[in-house]
């Protein structure tokens, strides 16, 4: 859709052509609310927007193929890659690399080995520094620790919930080695202020795209802008295997060595060359993922569909702005969907009744990520170890911790970021995106009432 229509026009435009959803017996209802935007809150004893329950397809993705694809490998009785140079994983490695766009791929057991191994084939270890963001997943900072280096965690973009350039460059000295952004919720990070900040201080660039498959930013696919980048299977994600990840490249030689540190130090020639843990998918993960991918992009292309005709359906509503995009933007993964909440334009109301009433609609919305990585007790066990009060003096590490206060990334994850997952949930149908925007115009329209809820 081209024009947000406003939130009048689509109550209305719902109660008047779309009857037959309101009286369907999977909404009871419905009609009612739609019409008399101002009926109760479902929470305070009114009638729900819709049952509670799945939103979209089931996830993860399977079908017939994929099933045969796991009896046939089991019964092949070559499970591990190193066994067949043209089985699963060296087939996948080479599709999902022409399907991002890039030269080369390496599978990995998870995001995070392919995050490590990353780290390590670029030669960054003990006494080094990356920059990264403390809103993600543990794995992101396991990946710097592994080999011994140093996460420096900086604030974020309000908005955007992506590492702030700005506060990027303030924290480069001497020892930093790399920069990894992550393209948290599968929507890219300000990727052109941070390579040209890459730039001039001669700094890698490690892509944490591990949410962010297709996506792509300025004529180029998230994961290829960087030195490296990275992707996540995990059973969550938009390709899913359960576990599973993949390192992504144009470098020839960082990509072998890429390969090297991944197949615990030995080289593709079978000579044992570097240090390097086995991460190795294996041939199950692989069968899954040849099964994933041949629909994956019209996957993607749907969450798109759906993710833009929910930003246009919910403009008019005060106090939601959906998650900014920087210039160039082409297109997101949407692991989230995700928003900014301002209480101000729901009668001062916190953002855990917004979600109370929410969920009670039958919308599944909640805060994503907890608490920042900066407030985790990971910090104070490192700063302890004999290794690092070795590598690091003790003015850096008294520096190091008395820099995490990152005030946006604490407002974000106490008191703004609402989100639902959109691996399956934007796969689901018009009628469903419907219902998600029924239920957030139905709080909004009822916004005086969300100070009654209960807290406890």
């Amino acid at each position: 859709m081209n024009k947000a229509y406003s939130r009048r026009k689509f109550m209305a435009g719902l109660s008047t052509s779309s009857l037959a959803i309101a009286a369907s017996p999977v909404l009871p209802g419905l009609g009612n609310v739609l019409i008399q935007n101002k009926e109760k809150l479902a929470i305070l004893g009114g009638t729900a927007i819709r049952e509670k329950g799945r939103i979209g397809p089931a996830w993860p993705y399977v079908d017939d193929q994929m099933v045969n694809a796991i009896v046939k490998t089991t019964r092949s009785g070559i499970w591990s890659r190193i066994q067949s140079a043209t089985g699963n994983v060296p087939t996948f490695e080479k599709e999902f690399a022409r399907q991002i766009g890039v030269g080369y791929s390496v599978g990995t057991g998870s995001g995070t080995q392919a995050l490590s191994t990353c780290v390590e084939a670029l030669g960054i270890g003990p006494g080094d520094e990356v920059i990264t963001s403390p809103y993600t997943d543990m794995g992101t900072i396991s990946s710097i620790l592994t080999s011994r280096a140093l996460p420096v965690m900086v604030d974020l973009d309000l908005t955007s919930f992506q590492l702030d350039p700005e506060e990027v460059a303030k924290k480069i000295n001497t020892n930093t080695k790399a920069i990894m952004p992550v393209h948290i919720m599968g929507v890219p990070a300000n990727m052109e202020r941070i390579m040209e900040l890459a730039r001039k201080h001669g700094l890698k660039v490690i892509e944490d795209s591990c949410q962010a498959p297709f996506a792509r930013y300025q004529g180029k696919a998230i994961g290829t802008i960087g030195d490296l980048g990275c992707f996540s299977f995990q059973a969550s994600k938009a390709i899913a295997c359960g576990e599973g990840g993949a390192v992504v490249g144009n470098d020839q030689a960082l990509m072998e060595q890429c390969y090297t540190v991944q197949n615990r130090g030995a080289s593709r020639k079978g000579r044992n060359e570097t240090i390097g843990p086995k991460y190795r998918m294996n041939e199950f993960e692989g069968a899954i993922l040849m099964g994933q991918l041949p629909g994956a992009k019209d996957r993607f292309l749907k969450r798109n569909e759906n993710a833009e005709y929910l930003i246009a359906q919910l403009a008019d509503i005060p106090g939601l702005t959906p998650q900014k995009k920087y210039p160039g933007t082409e297109s997101s993964s949407y692991y989230h969907f995700a928003m900014s909440y301002n209480k101000e334009h729901f009668n001062g109301a916190d953002r855990s009744l917004f979600l109370k009433a929410l969920n009670a609609e039958g919308i599944p919305m909640g805060s994503y990520i907890k608490n920042g990585l900066h407030k985790e007790p990971w910090i104070q066990h490192v700063l302890g170890l004999d290794e690092y009060q070795t590598m690091y003096t003790k003015e850096r590490r008294e520096e190091y911790a008395n820099s995490l206060d990152l005030p946006n990334c604490d407002k974000i994850c106490n008191e703004t970021l609402i989100s639902f997952w959109g691996s399956g949930m934007l796969l689901g149908s018009r009628q469903e995106m419907d219902e998600i925007v029924a239920g957030i115009t139905k709080v909004y329209e009822n916004r005086d009432s969300l100070n009654k809820i209960k807290t406890s």
